[in-house]
């Protein structure tokens, strides 16, 4: 299995908001990782702190299937 996350940084953000933000999100995922079962295909959308859809995690089977 692989673990595919992807999020849509701001361009007019500086680069110290953009890192800011993404540990906000990297944070807040990682502490919900438990409510997750973590198989292939599963996943969700990624929302900022501005409750603005920026991207999406999801799990991608390897073996073809």
């Amino acid at each position: 299995m692989k673990f595919h996350l992807e999020v849509d940084m701001d361009d007019a953000a500086s680069a110290e908001e953009s890192a800011r933000e993404l540990g906000r999100i990297l944070r807040y995922w990682g502490g919900n990782l438990h409510r997750y079962a973590l198989r292939p295909g599963d996943g969700s959308a990624v929302h900022d702190s501005g409750y603005r859809e920026v991207g999406r995690w999801s799990i991608i089977s390897t073996d073809g299937s």
